[in-house]
Order: C-alpha cells, then sequence, then structure tokens
C-alpha cells in the first residue's frame, strides 16, 4: 500500500517532486501542514477516546483549560506559526528588486495559451525554455481572464492578471523537461492550457533558444 501511495508524490505535475530551491520550500511547507494536521487529529482521537472510556477520569479538568486551550490558545499559536511560515515561504517565490536575475522572460496568458517573449525579441507560445543554475523572473500577465501560472516542479502559483504585471523567481539547478499549467479555471479549455519548460546548460541555452523558435516558427 505504501509504495503504492508513494507514486502520488512523483510526475510531471508534483510538487512534492522539486526541482528547485523555490519548489523545495512549497514541499517543505505542505509535509510541515500533513505532519502537523496528523499530530492534532491524533491528540483530538486520543481526548475523544478518553472522555468515552473509563479513562476519562484523566479529564477531570475545569471546563476552561479546555475551552481556552484547546478552543482558544492552542488554535491561534498552531496558526500563527503556520501563516508566519508561510508568508516567509511565499516571498522567496517572488523577485527580489535588489538582486536583478540574470534573465527576463514575458509570460502572457490568453484563452487557452501561454507566449513566452525574451529581451532579444525572440517568442514562443506554450514552451519556455531556461537556462539552468541561473535566476529567471519570469513576469506574468494576462490579455483576458484571471489565469494561473504554475511550474509544479519549480515554482508555486501565482496569478495572471489583466493590466497588471506579477514577477516569479526560478532557479532551477537540474537540467530537465518539466510541465507546466494553469493553475486557475478560466474557460472552456481550461484543462488544456498547458505548457512545457525545457531547462538546458547554461553553455547552450542560446542554441537551444534559437532552435526551440526555429521548431516553433515551421510549426
Amino acid at each position: 500500500m505504501l509504495p503504492l501511495l508513494g507514486t502520488g508524490c512523483d510526475g510531471p505535475l508534483s510538487s512534492l517532486d522539486p526541482a528547485s530551491p523555490q519548489a523545495s520550500a512549497v514541499a517543505d511547507l505542505w509535509w510541515i501542514m500533513l505532519v502537523g494536521s496528523g499530530l492534532v487529529f491524533l491528540l483530538v482521537m486520543t481526548l475523544l477516546t478518553l472522555a468515552f472510556t473509563s479513562a476519562r477520569r484523566y479529564l477531570r479538568r475545569p471546563h476552561a483549560i479546555y475551552i481556552l486551550g484547546g478552543g482558544l490558545v492552542f488554535p491561534a499559536t498552531v496558526l500563527s506559526v503556520l501563516l508566519a511560515y508561510a508568508l516567509f515561504t511565499g516571498e522567496r517565490l517572488l523577485a527580489d528588486p535588489a538582486r536583478p536575475a540574470a534573465l527576463r522572460v514575458q509570460a502572457m496568458a490568453a484563452q487557452w495559451q501561454w507566449t513566452f517573449r525574451y529581451a532579444s525579441g525572440i517568442e514562443m507560445s506554450d514552451r519556455l525554455v531556461l537556462p539552468a543554475g541561473q535566476p529567471v523572473d519570469i513576469a506574468i500577465s494576462s490579455q483576458d481572464v484571471i489565469h494561473s501560472f504554475w511550474i509544479p516542479r519549480l515554482g508555486g502559483k501565482i496569478d495572471a492578471l489583466p493590466g497588471r504585471i506579477h514577477v516569479m523567481r526560478i532557479i532551477s539547478e537540474q537540467v530537465g523537461t518539466y510541465a507546466g499549467a494553469c493553475a486557475e479555471f478560466c474557460g472552456l479549455n481550461h484543462a488544456g492550457m498547458y505548457f512545457t519548460v525545457e531547462v538546458v546548460p547554461l553553455a547552450e541555452f542560446e542554441t537551444v533558444l534559437r532552435q526551440a523558435m526555429d521548431e516553433t516558427r515551421s510549426n
């Protein structure tokens, strides 16, 4: 059973198989929430079992302890710590203006495709080429409705909004091909709004990028 459950942590759209520091931070947050919720569930089930057995004598405390402690102090503490860690993790996904990235790519969403534009003038649809080991800022926007930019193995989600630009920083350390998708329902063909991310060695980046552009034009 465990090996079968483990297969759910793998795959092209699995955020639990990270290939970048940003994606690792998101995966860590997920595991912390899973373990934490499991411990809270175990605590509640233990108290419930004690309440329905002869061991309920161990629960003979003033009601205020359970109401204030279990209903106010405990959840407030847990949620505050979780919120602080989640905010810290979210900040790691955003670009730092004080530290410019080596490359900036514009990602424009439209029903139902992604268009990627490079500073060199190269433009491709549903195909993004990135250099390995280099910070890349993805400037994300939309031409029509609200979309959501998501590369599960390289980072978290960020909305693509009409008239606004959200910038996400990605540093992929592993060469390979990754899957990206729109994670916000945007219309009838939302389920097919995927794109491909190719992370290549830095020395081969320019060559692969131009080859990808030529292939896109020929198609």
